[in-house]
């Protein structure tokens, strides 16, 4: 079993950038896929970042395509989201969750791990 921490939210200006930072115990990351997913209130949780177990491919959302970028440290078990040019539509609780084996990196059920989740505030 794998526990994760996320960290780095935060209230940010429009424009503006975070780093978060997904920090994983109990098991070495490098056995999983990891993703990034949000939620804004009275949204379900969507898919935003995915990337595979040795970080050869990355996935993301329409939505982020440009503006985010994911990458992971298997040697510190860690993986990280970092958002540049926020848009105020991209404020949510950000989640980060591993997967053994996901068949479609964009489906949240896919996931078997998450962590309690990082808030991102972005103001106009």
């Amino acid at each position: 079993q794998v526990q994760l921490v996320e960290s780095g939210g935060g209230l940010v200006q429009a424009g503006g950038s975070l780093r978060l930072s997904c920090a994983a115990s109990g098991r070495t990351l490098s056995n999983y896929g990891m993703g990034w997913f949000r939620q804004a209130p009275g949204k379900e949780r969507s898919f935003v970042a995915a990337i595979t177990r040795n970080g050869g491919n990355e996935y993301y959302a329409d939505s982020v395509k440009g503006r985010f970028s994911i990458a992971r440290d298997n040697i510190n078990n860690a993986v990280y989201l970092q958002m540049v040019s926020l848009k105020p539509e991209d404020a949510a609780v950000y989640y980060c969750a591993a997967s053994n084996s996901y068949n479609d990196y964009a489906r949240s059920s896919d996931y078997e791990y998450w962590g309690q989740g990082t808030r991102v505030t972005v103001s106009s």
